[in-house]
């Protein structure tokens, strides 16, 4: 009987001690805002409250104002990925709706014109595209690093925020107060609230009204979608000989050469992916599918596989109320802020749309758009130059923003208006988000982009020609 009795306790505590090994909560990698499972998301109010814990100084997001909505070439070819539906007119006062059903797809505005196109300005002769060389590291290698604490990290010494003022104490990473996947991913962000359906969006108008003496031409800068995955997580204008100093990945086009450590002599003699010798950098914080487990590892919370852009428009635009003068090679630009959640928007200049829908703009919510429309990134960057510097102490006050009425500030002359289409197939749902800073929890308000003009001086010329005489190039 003694040993009857000794083998069941035997038996009962093997029993508990698998129970306990085996009910703990696995938290999973990769986070959708809209997924719930045993609790709901945080509504807004209580995002506001753990976001003011963590950051005292944190404002609420109010979206800025966007100018994205400008004329798209009648000739232009269309991205191979995509199919041949018929372009919608951006310019519309009506709404533009996009295909119902998902039968369709549409042509994305942000195709750029081929230059044997009829009626289009063919560029200077004797300039070339310089060969890309072989493939660049990918997104994954500078992606992998130590597993996720979920603990304090601190941001990094050097801001690429140049308008943050110094706290003394590192920001820290959310932490998982151990409730389980819903917590995590709502520690991470983005957040329902984050979102909104295109439809929802009231339409405006959106560009300055082109004058008399302005300049209504155009010319687009054909650089490739980052085919060739130059990433990394860098900043060489805001944070430069800092690797890492961006806390998030780029995407590039352009010069082949750009990192954390690009001189305006390393850039000058670099390759690009640009037609026309163009060797300026074009940069972008990347854009993840969140339904996907890839870079789980990161630290910093850009989890999920990044999105390369179905097209990519470098567009250089006139002022409405002036012609312009050529830019300066080397000016350094910056448009957006990066920590604009925290910093407030003073300096936000996030716009997302949608194809098909280019009148209706979100300048603080990522759109979701209807199945055969794709999510757009407009990114507008300053024209007014000082005349004289190509870069300032915070990135921004030697070229500012025209006013409401298009016209630049006394003091400043209008220079080339460098406007950035991206157009993204996404997942349905609130399944995407940007890379951020940990502290900014992938706001979508804190979208932003860098510029760094390496053109030859002749094709500048050439871009000055074109947009003072009206053509599209």
């Amino acid at each position: 009987m003694a040993a009857a009795v000794s083998v069941l306790a035997i038996t009962a505590t093997g029993l508990v001690s698998a129970a306990v090994i085996g009910v703990g909560p696995a938290i999973a990698d990769h986070c959708v805002p809209g997924e719930a499972t045993a609790s709901p998301s945080p509504t807004a109010q209580q995002r506001n409250r753990n976001q003011q814990e963590q950051d005292p100084g944190q404002q609420e997001d109010q979206g800025q104002q966007q100018d994205p909505n400008q004329q798209q070439d009648p000739n232009q070819e269309q991205d191979p990925n995509q199919q041949d539906p018929n372009q919608q007119d951006p310019n519309q006062s009506a709404d533009q709706q996009a295909p119902q059903g998902g039968g369709a797809a549409i042509l994305d505005p942000a195709a750029s014109p081929t230059p044997e196109d009829d009626g289009q300005t063919q560029a200077p002769e004797g300039d070339e595209q310089t060969q890309a060389p072989a493939e660049e590291e990918s997104a994954s290698t500078f992606s992998r690093r130590g597993r996720p604490t979920r603990t304090a990290t601190p941001t990094p010494t050097q801001s690429e925020d140049p308008d943050e003022q110094p706290t003394g104490t590192a920001s820290p990473s959310p932490t998982s107060s151990g409730n389980g996947e819903e917590e995590a991913c709502a520690d991470l962000g983005p957040f329902p609230e984050d979102f909104i359906d295109i439809r929802q969006v009231q339409p405006r108008q959106l560009d300055a009204r082109i004058g008399r003496g302005g300049s209504r031409g155009t010319f687009v800068s054909q650089c490739g979608r980052n085919e060739n995955r130059h990433n990394n997580p860098d900043n060489f204008i805001v944070a430069p000989g800092v690797s890492n100093g961006a806390h998030h990945l780029h995407d590039y086009v352009g010069n082949l050469s750009t990192d954390a450590f690009s001189t305006d002599e390393s850039l000058a003699a670099a390759g690009t992916t640009c037609r026309l010798g163009d060797k300026s950098t074009y940069f972008w914080p990347v854009l993840r599918d969140r339904n996907s487990d890839q870079n789980a590892n990161d630290p910093d919370g850009n989890v999920g596989q990044v999105l390369t852009a179905r097209t990519v428009q470098l567009q250089f635009r006139g002022n409405a109320t002036s012609r312009v003068v050529a830019m300066p090679r080397f000016l350094r630009l910056i448009t957006g802020d990066a920590k604009a959640a925290t910093n407030g928007t003073a300096n936000a200049r996030a716009a997302w749309s949608c194809t098909g829908f280019q009148n209706r703009i979100a300048t603080d919510k990522y759109p979701l758009c209807p199945r055969g429309s794709l999510v757009l990134r407009i990114l507008d960057f300053p024209s007014c130059w000082d005349g004289q510097n190509t870069d300032s102490a915070n990135h921004r006050t030697h070229v500012v923003f025209p006013g409401q009425n298009g016209a630049c500030p006394q003091g400043t002359r209008a220079i080339p208006q460098l406007r950035m289409t991206l157009a993204y197939s996404v997942p349905q749902g609130q399944s995407f988000a940007l890379d951020a800073f940990p502290e900014q929890k992938h706001n979508p308000v804190t979208d932003h982009a860098d510029f760094a003009n390496v053109m030859p001086d002749r094709l500048m010329r050439f871009v000055v020609d074109c947009i003072n005489r009206g053509r599209r190039c």
